[in-house]
């Protein structure tokens, strides 16, 4: 696909050779009614053609793109649209998916509590059957916590989205996910209140695991509480990115306490709404829109399922390369390493990108613009406009090939 500034740039081109034609034949039309001889005008004509082949103009986008496209993947940004190569440069916006992309995404079961009356070994045993067969990593907590346990089949799965997971096992009807969920579903929180506090002060997320009765109520069965750790690097990453004059926001599911527990240790501000909790993965895609309803030009970091609409409802979506095939297919961009870090990296290759493509297509009218008056008047022989029609594109090339030499750095561009 061309970048969108390649598509102006055929555009003036469509302009620019009729035009030149039409200066070439005036060339020997005034050379001619000057009183030189017939040879004597067509070599000046042939001089203007020459001069203002166009070989620069057309080279100037594509040998930058394929020169940054290439040095951003010797250090592990795979840029696979060039829209978005272009388009990275103007992001002031940065939102981050949390679980996977800011943290390590292997949340553990950092404690549990049972319901009145209720056994705490039996409820992690149907709370890691009902999960026995998912991906989440909540879920994959649950079943390292439930390791020695028996785990009965569960039937009639049905997971519901953003929400949790509704299961049969030993013929009970069990509903496992979010506290505001369960309870919509009518599930009574008060027993577990004090518990549900002090989880919540130590920045925990939350999710429970309910039975449903022959009568439709629920009983609380067990109240899980995870932990997740920042990936290394982040905090530091994240640092960089506001130096740069970047606006960063943290997008997650987890209930508010949670959220900007983990953001507070990510060094984000959730005083400066730099968090958006309780967001449901159906609703990230809107989150996202509503930024660029605001003005701003939104980049979007994710690397689940669930973030692959946002990251396509972005200006510019860049994948972890650690997450899931959809969402570094819905991604312009994908992070080979899974770094944060790569991110204030795609956004400096391609300020750098569009800066040689600009600088490419300065030279590449200058030499037109100084050429082309030079061979009507006579000045340039075909010969020589030849050799300068050459050199113009020798040194859009030469320019573009400097960008080989660029490595990132932390500091900002500029």
């Amino acid at each position: 696909a061309k970048a969108p500034i390649q598509r102006l740039v055929d555009r003036v081109a469509e302009v620019f050779v009729p035009a030149v034609m039409g200066i070439a034949l005036l060339t020997w039309l005034v050379w001619l009614a000057l009183g030189a001889g017939y040879e004597h005008a067509l070599i000046h004509a042939v001089a203007v053609l020459v001069i203002a082949c166009p070989c620069a103009l057309g080279l100037a986008t594509p040998a930058a793109i394929m020169a940054g496209t290439g040095v951003a993947a010797q250090q592990g940004i795979l840029i696979k649209d060039a829209q978005a190569l272009e388009m990275a440069h103007r992001v002031d916006t940065v939102a981050f998916d949390k679980t996977g992309t800011l943290t390590v995404g292997q949340p553990r079961l950092l404690g549990h509590c049972a319901g009145a009356g209720q056994d705490t070994n039996t409820g992690l045993s149907l709370a890691a059957a009902v999960q026995q067969g998912s991906e989440h990593p909540l879920a994959r907590a649950v079943l390292a916590a439930a390791q020695g346990l028996p785990l009965p089949p569960a039937q009639k799965v049905q997971a519901v989205p953003g929400r949790g997971v509704q299961a049969e096992v030993l013929d009970r009807n069990l509903l496992l996910g979010s506290l505001p969920w369960l309870q919509s579903q009518g599930l009574d929180m008060a027993p577990w209140a004090a518990e549900i506090a002090r989880f919540g002060q130590a920045g925990a997320s939350l999710s429970a695991l309910a039975e449903r009765d022959a009568q439709g109520g629920l009983q609380g069965l067990l109240l899980m509480a995870f932990g997740d750790e920042p990936k290394p690097g982040a905090r530091e990453a994240l640092q960089a990115l506001r130096a740069r004059g970047l606006k960063l926001v943290m997008v997650s599911g987890d209930n508010r306490g949670a959220a900007e527990a983990m953001a507070r240790r990510l060094g984000l501000r959730p005083e400066d709404g730099e968090v958006l909790s309780e967001v449901l993965p159906g609703d990230k895609a809107a989150q996202v829109a509503r930024l660029r309803e605001g003005g701003h030009v939104v980049a979007m970091v994710g690397d689940g399922v669930n973030d692959a609409p946002a990251l396509a409802a972005a200006d510019v979506g860049l994948a972890m390369g650690n997450g899931t095939d959809v969402a570094m297919h819905a991604a312009g961009i994908t992070l080979m390493r899974g770094d944060v870090a790569l991110v204030g990296a795609a956004l400096e290759i391609s300020a750098r990108t569009v800066a040689k493509i600009r600088q490419n297509l300065f030279w590449a009218f200058a030499y037109n613009t100084a050429g082309i008056p030079l061979a009507a008047l006579g000045y340039l022989s075909p010969v020589i406009a030849g050799g300068a029609m050459a050199l113009s594109s020798v040194s859009v090339m030469g320019n573009a090939l400097l960008l080989k030499r660029w490595k990132f750095t932390d500091r900002p561009v500029g």
